[in-house]
């Protein structure tokens, strides 16, 4: 359900959500400035009373300057009213300008408040929450909320200050002929239904083309960045591509356009109705005056305080109407904040040591939304100082049953002991504090080499970082950079370079043995390798088990022969358990994939090799 379908734009829904936008816009500032919310919040009310003491000192001015007497008599009678009008218009501009400059200040605040909260709120979610249907999308639409979280500010300062003018305003008025108010109010409606359509309008649209610019995005990135740069020449994808998105922009204008139309039409609709009531006000004060139910000056005051009225009813609509607007887009924002919470870690606050065994007893694991489990009834054990390997075809669970071993996900039934504890007790960054993942899809950070090793964490000089990128074959990438781990690994960036899969592969893996961790998962280590720098890899990979518990996943046969157990999966369950040379020579799948892998039609005698080079 969206922000819209929760919160109808009608003009009830703005009476009652406008006071709670203008208060969540204050809370949010609050938490930015709580002396720059004070100040903001004493300058309104005095704009309004400088006001009404100006409308007041009009009043005093005409009726002084219209009595009879000599012209310098009545200028003089009338100079303290005039200075009390010019000193009162003063104020409000030094006001106006304070409240401008505070707004200003404050509003990207604000925004940069509502991205940290909905960050936080990303980053303690469980991992499994981005496989729950429609959670990224409400992230995507959060990011647009957050984006304008700082109009909140602003078109709440605007309407508290049409606010506090029309409550000036409104009270002289109404001490003037209490009939002129509400037919003020007749007039100002008509235009402030359109400008509720008009919101309204705009919202809808918006929601229901962010698919599409969403989709428009990702054409952008894939057609304009490097990584499949090379993928669109040579696969001749550009104008597939180039039509598909001008046949998207086209279906975003002419819906655009529509909705324009729509708001123009509410808009006209507005302003005719909108004219004759103002016609009906001012003939009603044409009349007060001609049968002498009102003086000329409090009728030179009523033309002021009625055009200050008028002003502020229209700005209260049309700044309510836009910031009703901003609060719907605000709403997915506190949709996604809610949704992230529900997924919040909820864990336990023991802090792990480095565990001596893993172990997963029973262990069934099932996405959310669907049926089938990933994992089914799974039991394996891995100990420090042993390498533990999974293998199975693809979809076998073999990735998934890592990320439980590490804590990333929980089981949906079934558990996790690190040394007999359920994972579930530990505190999940303590927990992590004793992993080190070389994952399939490692991140290329845009930072130097030295950051991009030891992510941040504190380490005992560079001496550390480089014995980690020596263990993984990166010493060799580091030798070969201008300035070492000073380097800056973003091309796109001044001053940065772009590394191969290959040597992105080693600061991935020199990112796990520089970790101090107890356990060690290895998911596809070495697929852009070399067979020179794989060998280096797996030859060092007994030392490394020494101290750790390595679980390894590859689909790489030939490499798992350095481990000491071998667990074969097939459709999320344990079919064989073994070593290498048990598993070769016994029937089942993991023979069968092996003689696979070796099974490419090769020539093997020197006969064979000759005759296949003649």
């Amino acid at each position: 359900m969206t922000a819209f379908e929760k919160s109808p734009l009608t003009a009830r829904a703005m009476s009652r959500r406008l006071p709670q936008l203008v208060r969540k816009a204050l809370n949010l500032a609050w938490r930015v400035d709580r002396r720059a919310v004070l100040t903001l919040l004493v300058c309104q009310v005095l704009s309004g009373a400088f006001e009404a003491f100006g409308l007041l000192a009009t009043s005093s001015t005409i009726t002084a300057l219209i009595t009879s007497g000599h012209i310098e008599d009545r200028l003089m009678d009338a100079l303290p009213s005039l200075a009390l009008l010019a000193g009162a218009a003063g104020t409000r501009a030094l006001l106006a300008i304070a409240v401008a400059n505070i707004s200003s200040r404050l509003a990207p605040r604000i925004s940069r408040e509502a991205e940290l909260q909905m960050l936080d709120a990303a980053i303690n979610a469980e991992l499994a929450a981005y496989d729950h249907p429609g959670f990224n999308d409400k992230r995507e639409a959060a990011d647009r909320g957050a984006d304008v979280a700082q109009d909140l500010l602003t078109e709440s300062q605007d309407l508290m200050a049409c606010l506090a003018s029309l409550i000036a305003a409104a009270g002289v008025v109404t001490l003037l002929h209490p009939v002129l108010l509400p037919l003020l109010l007749l007039a100002t409606l008509p235009q402030g239904i359109a400008s509720v359509k008009g919101a309204r309008v705009h919202y809808q649209t918006s929601r229901a083309l962010s698919g599409d610019r969403r989709v428009l995005n990702h054409l952008r990135w894939h057609v304009t960045d490097k990584l499949f740069a090379d993928q669109l020449r040579s696969g001749t994808m550009a104008e597939f591509l180039l039509g598909r998105y001008r046949s998207i922009s086209n279906r975003i204008h002419t819906t655009t356009d529509k909705a324009v139309h729509r708001g123009a039409r509410y808009a006209l609709a507005g302003a005719v109705a909108g004219g004759l009531a103002s016609g009906l006000v001012w003939a009603a004060l044409a009349l007060l005056l001609g049968t002498g139910h009102m003086s000329l000056a409090s009728a030179g005051t009523a033309v002021f305080a009625l055009r200050s009225v008028g002003s502020s009813l229209r700005g209260m609509v049309s700044y309510g109407a836009r910031l009703f607007r901003t609060g719907l887009y605000l709403d997915d924002w506190a949709e996604f904040i809610d949704e992230a919470g529900g997924h919040r870690m909820q864990r336990g606050t023991r802090i792990p040591a480095a565990p001596a065994a893993v172990r997963a007893e029973s262990l069934t694991f099932r996405y959310p939304g669907s049926d089938r489990p990933s994992l089914h009834e799974v039991s394996l054990e891995v100990r420090r100082g042993e390498v533990l390997a999974l293998v199975g075809e693809n979809g076998s669970g073999k990735t998934t049953l890592s990320k439980l071993l590490t804590g990333l996900y929980l089981p949906t039934e079934g558990r996790v002991t690190w040394d007999g504890v359920d994972s579930g007790e530990f505190d999940p960054q303590a927990m992590w504090r004793q992993t080190a993942v070389v994952p399939q899809d490692y991140a290329h950070w845009p930072l130097s080499v030295r950051d991009n090793i030891t992510l941040g964490q504190a380490h005992d000089g560079d001496g550390v970082v480089l014995q980690a990128a020596a263990h993984a074959g990166a010493d060799e990438v580091v030798k070969e950079l201008r300035s070492g781990l000073d380097t800056l690994l973003a091309r796109e960036w001044y001053g940065g370079v772009e590394l191969s899969g290959g040597q992105w592969q080693r600061i991935a893996i020199a990112r796990a043995f520089y970790r101090p961790a107890g356990l060690l998962v290895m998911d596809e280590p070495t697929s852009a390798l070399d067979a020179r720098a794989e060998h280096r890899i797996f030859a060092g990979l007994r030392k490394i088990a020494e101290e750790r518990a390595v679980v390894l996943v590859t689909h790489r046969l030939a490499n798992v022969a350095v481990a000491d157990r071998i667990v074969v999966l097939d459709h999320g369950r344990v079919i064989q358990l073994g070593t290498f040379a048990e598993l070769v020579e016994a029937p089942g799948l993991f023979r069968e994939l092996w003689s696979l892998q070796n099974d490419r039609g090769l020539p093997t005698t020197p006969e064979e090799v000759s005759g296949a080079v003649r």
